[in-house]
């Protein structure tokens, strides 16, 4: 049973976590792989070895002190253990998503100079493969790529000895450089020094349910985004905990299920998801009787938890999007808590987190200690400033005087505001404010949350731009493409007409269009953390959105 140490100091870094729980638990298991119904196990011990094997490697190849090393690979056990070898190297760690094209990959891996690559569990290896610079040096992680063109991981455990001693980085070494995902343009590296991490770690520690005894992790959202590199795989060095991986999306339940996480992170699609799958099997009128009979309430809200594996949960995140307040109540209903946190990768993610016991809807909850805010007064863009605030970015100067002025204020583009009792509200995005052709602007993440109480909408995005009012871009969930087309309507109206009151009249929804393609990261119209590409849909649709705008009736369907 592992319990966090008492006696951890402040100040130390994530090797120093990893050191103290392979020497004291190395027989623990830290990392379970799925292979169909099985789990392939690595204790500490065993991540240790490979780990330390890999760095002797990496040492063996002469590379200049503080090289970018590059990873590119879904989310598996080896993912972990290179990166730990990265670190234990004395290389600086950059990793990169696994669904980025050969265009995509080629224009990373020479903006980030990496001389050396692993290359793990990908879909489209052959078709990314070209993107990757003739001088860079790859590894296959095992059991997934293997290019014979490259080293295999196997191959260096043979031929090469584990490090013995125990490197110690100095504060302000570059830690890692996280590529954005790229929603706005060209991807850019941030900057994250040793000692930017090691204040991020202090602030949020206390918050973050560390003492749970045996704390359990699953990993399926991208582990170079900073959110999951965060909750997994720094959580689960700091508690010394085990860390489950999913296999495919297709066993994602099951994987889930059989993890049974003490921390969770969800995006609001993954909630929106679980709930869909509830009320497919369960449908709301009849899950609100249940829930007024006082055992059985208690009975059912118990087996949907453990239906879905979130039984044993003791802390659950929600972020990288705004999640709608309606997806909120419905779980809390359930007795499942969700804790927005808000933050950016600029400042590793850590701006604010909502207290499990001082809830306030419709924020994203208080602010960490030793995080400072403040306004734009006219724009009421967010402004951050703390000790883990990003170097830069990596070779754009001009993009990081752009973004971080010579104060230390970190610009978020983002809009809010502060309450009186220490709430931070997120409003919107600066450069997501449209104005219409009346000349008002137009917030649209806000407006879409009003459809979120709608089990027939699966995505969703406001288009606003060269019209005069806004129209409502809709994907229908699994439930809404079973439905009949007349109930669909009708219900969309429905929405509308309960919505628009609310709003201002520049703001209200003048149409609903029913568009036939999903929103995918396979399309482009999506990011690897689950957000729609808001510009890239627009300009998807653009051709439609006038002749759309103009037709008779109020929900229309895509031909």
């Amino acid at each position: 049973m592992n319990t966090l140490r008492s006696d951890f100091q402040k100040g130390q870094t994530l090797l120093d976590y990893f050191y103290y729980w392979e020497k004291q638990q190395p027989k623990k298991v830290y990392l379970r792989q799925p292979e169909g119904d099985r789990y392939r196990d690595y204790t500490w011990r065993d991540v240790g070895k490979q780990a330390r094997t890999l760095a002797t490697y990496l040492n063996s190849l002469g590379l200049p002190p503080k090289s970018n090393i590059g990873l590119v690979s879904k989310n598996c056990a080896h993912w972990i253990i290179a990166d730990l070898a990265i670190l234990l190297s004395g290389h600086v760690s950059v990793p990169f998503y696994p669904t980025l094209t050969a265009s995509q990959l080629h224009q990373v891996l020479e903006h980030s100079g990496c001389a050396v690559l692993f290359v793990g569990k990908l879909d489209q290896w052959p078709a990314m493969k070209p993107g990757v610079p003739e001088t860079v040096h790859c590894i296959d992680l095992p059991g997934y790529t293997t290019d014979p063109d490259h080293v295999q991981w196997n191959t260096i455990l043979t031929r090469y000895e584990p490090m013995t001693d125990n490197p110690q980085p100095h504060s302000e070494d570059l830690f890692t450089i996280i590529y954005t995902s790229g929603t706005t343009g060209s991807p850019k590296g941030v900057m994250m020094p040793y000692q930017a991490m090691i204040s991020a770690i202090d602030a949020t520690k206390p918050l973050m349910c560390v003492d749970v005894p045996d704390s359990r992790f699953f990993s399926y959202l991208p582990l170079c985004h900073v959110a999951e590199r965060n909750l997994v795989e720094a959580l689960s060095l700091i508690t010394g905990g085990t860390v489950y991986f999913v296999e495919s999306m297709a066993t994602f339940a099951n994987n889930l299920a059989a993890a049974r996480p003490t921390h969770f992170l969800g995006v609001p699609r993954i909630w929106l998801k679980f709930q869909q799958t509830i009320l497919a099997t369960l449908p709301q009128q009849k899950l609100d009787r249940l829930l007024k009979i006082p055992v059985i309430s208690g009975l059912i809200k118990r087996k949907l938890r453990m239906a879905l594996g979130l039984n044993d949960v003791r802390l659950i995140l929600t972020g990288a999007a705004p999640t709608p307040v309606a997806i909120i109540r419905w779980f809390r209903e359930l007795g499942i808590t969700i804790q927005e946190a808000y933050g950016m990768t600029e400042n590793l993610g850590v701006v604010s987190v909502m207290p499990p016991a001082a809830i306030k809807d419709g924020t994203v909850g208080m602010l960490y200690n030793g995080i400072q805010v403040k306004f734009d007064p006219i724009t009421g863009e967010l402004m951050t400033r703390s000790d883990w605030t990003m170097r830069g970015y990596f070779r754009e100067p001009e993009m990081t005087a752009a973004t971080l002025d010579a104060d230390g204020w970190l610009h978020t583009g983002d809009v809010g505001t502060l309450d009186d009792d220490g709430f931070l509200a997120i409003t919107g995005r600066v450069k997501e404010i449209y104005k219409t052709t009346k000349g008002e602007y137009v917030a649209p993440a806000q407006i879409e949350t009003g459809f979120a109480e709608n089990n027939f909408v699966d995505q969703i995005c406001v288009a606003v731009q060269q019209l005069p009012q806004p129209i409502a871009l809709i994907v229908l969930s699994e439930t809404g493409l079973k439905a009949d087309k007349t109930q669909v309507s009708q219900s969309l109206e429905e929405t509308l007409n309960t919505l628009n009151p609310n709003l201002h009249t520049y703001q209200r929804v003048k149409k609903a269009v029913i568009v036939k393609e999903p929103w995918t990261v396979d399309n482009d119209l999506m990011t690897p953390s689950l957000k729609i590409k808001r510009k890239m849909i627009e300009s998807r649709y653009e051709p439609h959105l006038q002749p759309w705008f103009e037709r008779e009736e109020t929900v229309i369907w895509e031909k």
